[in-house]
């Protein structure tokens, strides 16, 4: 008998134009398939037409939203032997009972306000019972939109929704809206997504109480015909795949594809270099959106000795930078956990970028740059430890990790420089140290996050699972909190520093705070789930 119990997330609303779908697959060898269906479909005979037929209308979304919607929920189901897919043809010759269809509609008025809704276990009915996602209640939001459907898709493959619960077993939230800022910013992506960067597979409490975990990995893969795609490199040093250098430079791709996954490769330097390795995961633009794996790249010698491991605390990508000799050298690439996210289920695909500069040495002990935020500046300072006299320093900035531009030179005698920076989000600062023996250098890579408007007042976490909205404010600024139809709910005045302002009266739903000072004034949403 199938299960009749659904989910659905709520959200917002918006507008904007529909293309013809590109047609795009993530994994075409796979037999089983995750449909996402943009461009419209009448559902009739499915256990959703207790009215009749529904006709869905298409998505609303333009070729670039469309791709990088497809990208997201693709990187989401990578370590599946899944075919995320945006080609009809893929889905119509899956088998029934491996496959489902999410549709992508502006049409949601059949069933309510909600960002989605699907069965729960209706993969693998194989009666070709769809889920839905409401784009236009979404916002047409792309990274809404894709968390959405890599959520009711992940209802249909059998998982419940992760609540959150507190430290007496009290249920504070349906739905677990995790924890951090920045780009390692972490939540269960059967949670809420929304707000975070960072969104993975959970294994922690789901809905129906704080002592039922759920395994959404092992969910997954026992009950609906896959599992884990295979492993593309080996797991030991000693298999470690052999890498290749063209013109003094190698490219490779790979997948983590479960937790204890490991991808060991090796490469021979035929003279002494400087050698440097950027480790990138699948994004879908800057500070790595739409990344699922937290990247550590560990070092080996040619007697398989670990020399050291690399993991930017701050970022997802991992960068080496450091002088090895004539020899074969070891590299291991796995997913790892982070101040904010689990080890659990940190997967995904990744790239690595190796080069070497023959004859290349470092003429310094140490080069350390520090930095910090105060107010709307970037501060820092570096530390040179060399014998060799330096010629130059520049201060450099990316928006990416990857490409770099300069902020500006700075005298040879000086060790800190400050500047207010022009773009937003997370900035990456290397210092270049050039010395008088004709050597280059670079130092640690520093990451800073500038949001425009740092000194007003900021919501800390517009999704409101508590009883308290809590603002960060600058100094004082009057606020006013009100609903969706402009009803003033409450107002007050904020002081220097954190500010918890009583939430205990908002039911479920969307409101805004607006924060004045003078003439100036910014609004900000808020969501009760």
């Amino acid at each position: 008998m199938k299960k009749t119990l659904f989910f659905l997330l709520l959200l917002l609303a918006g507008r904007t134009g529909q293309a013809q779908v590109p047609a795009m697959s993530s994994y075409p060898s796979a037999s089983a398939v995750i449909f996402l269906d943009f461009d419209g479909h009448t559902v009739d005979g499915t256990g959703w037409n207790y009215n009749g037929p529904i006709f869905c209308a298409p998505a609303g979304l333009d070729n670039t939203k469309i791709t990088s919607i497809f990208n997201r929920v693709a990187e989401d189901y990578r370590p599946f032997n899944v075919n995320v897919t945006t080609d009809s043809t893929k889905f119509l010759t899956a088998p029934l009972t491996k496959r489902i269809r999410v549709i992508l509609t502006v049409t949601s008025s059949w069933y309510g306000n909600a960002g989605g809704v699907a069965f729960v276990g209706s993969f693998n009915w194989g009666d070709d019972t769809p889920c839905f996602v409401f784009s236009a209640l979404l916002g047409y939001n792309e990274k809404f939109v894709a968390e959405a459907t890599t959520h009711e898709a992940g209802h249909t493959l059998g998982l419940y929704h992760q609540a959150a619960y507190n430290s007496s077993c009290v249920k504070t939230s349906e739905y677990n809206g995790g924890t951090g800022t920045g780009e390692i910013a972490w939540a269960p992506i059967m949670g809420v997504g929304y707000y975070k960067n960072m969104t993975l597979w959970h294994n922690g409490p789901n809905s129906y109480g704080c002592t039922n975990l759920q395994n959404d990995l092992q969910i997954i893969t026992s009950n609906n015909g896959f599992g884990l795609r295979t492993d593309d490199y080996p797991n030991t040093l000693s298999q470690a795949t052999q890498i290749g250098f063209t013109n003094s430079l190698f490219v490779m791709n790979g997948v983590v594809e479960k937790s204890d996954d490991v991808d060991y490769i090796r490469f021979t330097l035929p003279v002494g270099s400087r050698f440097q390795l950027d480790a990138i995961p699948y994004n879908v633009g800057t500070g790595n959106s739409g990344s699922n794996v937290d990247l550590q790249v560990s070092l080996y010698d040619n007697q398989m000795n670990l020399v050291k491991s690399y993991n930017p605390g701050t970022l997802l990508n991992s960068v080496i930078d450091t002088n090895l000799s004539n020899n074969t050298w070891y590299l291991m690439v796995e997913g790892k956990g982070n101040s904010f996210a689990p080890d659990y289920a940190s997967l995904g695909s990744y790239s690595l970028s190796g080069r070497y500069t023959p004859g290349s040495v470092l003429p310094l002990r140490q080069l350390l740059l520090k930095g910090v935020i105060k107010g709307d500046r970037h501060h820092f300072q570096w530390l040179i430890d060399a014998d060799e006299a330096v010629t130059e320093q520049v201060l450099e900035v990316s928006v990416d990790g990857r490409t770099f531009t300069t902020v500006s030179g700075v005298s040879i005698d000086s060790r800190v420089y400050q500047y207010k920076p022009l773009s937003s989000g997370v900035l990456r600062y290397r210092m270049k140290v050039s010395f008088d023996d004709g050597k280059t250098h670079y130092s640690n890579l520093v990451a800073l996050r500038h949001e425009p408007g740092q000194d007003q007042p900021r919501v800390l976490g517009t999704l409101l699972t508590g009883n308290v909205i809590a603002v960060n404010s600058p100094g004082s600024f009057d606020y006013v909190v009100y609903d969706i139809n402009g009803k003033t709910l409450m107002r007050g005045q904020l002081r220097n520093g954190l500010n918890n302002l009583p939430a205990t009266t908002l039911g479920s739903g969307m409101y805004m705070i607006r924060f004045t000072q003078g003439g100036n004034q910014w609004t900000e949403k808020l969501i009760r789930p």
